[in-house]
């Protein structure tokens, strides 16, 4: 597979500045940067010439280069009009997660992309994290048993910035939820299989601005286990150590920063046989598990390759646009959970 795939970042100056585009587009094998567009002129003048890339002055200007897919990277608010520009233009599309501010607006981009015959996907990168795939492939393989709990903790230090979209419901759908709880979500699901209901609590803890700097949410899942995701803007980033917790009827897989953008990160495996006898005492032996050490992988080097790789190959990827609107149905259940105290069924 030889050819590459010709690509164009629009919100060029946030995570595709930081992260997406010197890590995932510019080093992946089947990829190549070719022209970016960002509403700040002067940030995205400094991407293009930083990556050797066209800057763009408008969306236009962007979809009328010589790319074949678009990473819109822009706030969430603007999802759906990037995606859908995209789509008329025949650009395939890797959509930053939320796919959209609700399922409505997912199942719009979903539907014109499809139209339109272009590849829509979503940027829930975390999937890709080595040790995760590894603590899949034994849970797939039934080394942990059948599930019982899982836990997922992603939280962060995020005062108040002046102007700052996730910070504001009406331009991000949501705060400390939306932003980074959905991508927990998406891990225990890939996991343990889709939840069933949901509960949720979201507060302003300590922070006054509009969107929820706090939330915890509690998942019951189609197979019988059961999850908690817990996820703030208001914890000083070294204070929150990421917590993964997998539990099943013939053990654990514990991990400690494997949740986040770098490849750092532990885990653990704390496995048993199917005959495991009752012990009075609970005794808890010493230094019984094994360190769970995949080669590391970038996770958006990952995501790129994978999408770049699907276009090619012409299948759907793994990162494909259902991923997106599972997370937005999970994710309007949470918040309808929040706001009525009620547990919530969530759409199938």
């Amino acid at each position: 597979m030889e050819k590459k795939i010709k690509w164009g970042v629009t919100g060029s100056g946030g995570i595709a500045r930081r992260r997406t585009i010197p890590e995932g587009i510019s080093k992946a094998e089947h990829a190549k940067l070719v022209a970016v567009y960002d509403t700040n002129a002067e940030i995205n003048k400094e991407v293009a010439d930083e990556f050797h890339a066209m800057a763009a002055t408008s969306l236009h200007e962007l979809l009328k280069s010589d790319i074949d897919a678009v990473y819109v990277a822009t706030p969430a608010g603007m999802h759906l009009n990037d995606v859908i520009s995209c789509a008329k233009a025949g650009k395939h599309v890797l959509c930053e997660k939320p796919l959209g501010m609700t399922v409505r607006e997912a199942e719009k981009m979903i539907k014109i992309c499809g139209a339109r015959g272009v590849r829509l996907g979503v940027g829930l990168m975390m999937r890709f994290v080595a040790q995760h795939q590894a603590a899949l492939r034994l849970i797939q393989g039934n080394r942990l048993g059948k599930p019982v709990y899982g836990r997922a903790q992603l939280s962060c230090w995020y005062p108040p910035i002046q102007g700052t979209w996730r910070q504001d419901p009406e331009k991000g759908g949501g705060g400390s939820l939306m932003d980074m709880g959905s991508h927990c979500i998406d891990l225990l699901e890939m996991f343990f299989g889709k939840a069933r209901s949901v509960f949720c609590f979201i507060n302003n803890t300590v922070h006054p601005y509009k969107s929820e700097d706090s939330a915890v949410v509690s998942l019951f899942f189609e197979n019988g286990a059961l999850g908690t995701v817990d996820t703030y803007f208001c914890i000083p980033d070294n204070s929150s150590k990421n917590i993964l917790e997998l539990y099943g009827s013939k053990g654990s897989i514990l991990a400690k920063g494997t949740i986040g953008q770098g490849p750092e990160g532990e885990m653990t495996a704390y496995l048993e046989e199917d005959n495991a006898g009752y012990n009075a005492l609970q005794q808890r032996a010493k230094g019984s598990g094994f360190s769970i050490t995949p080669k590391p992988v970038n996770t958006y080097l990952a995501e790129i390759e994978e999408f770049s790789c699907a276009i090619l190959g012409k299948r759907s990827p793994s990162n494909d646009a259902s991923l997106g609107l599972h997370s937005q149905k999970v994710l309007e259940a949470c918040y309808k959970s929040a706001k009525t105290g009620k547990v919530i069924d969530v759409k199938q």
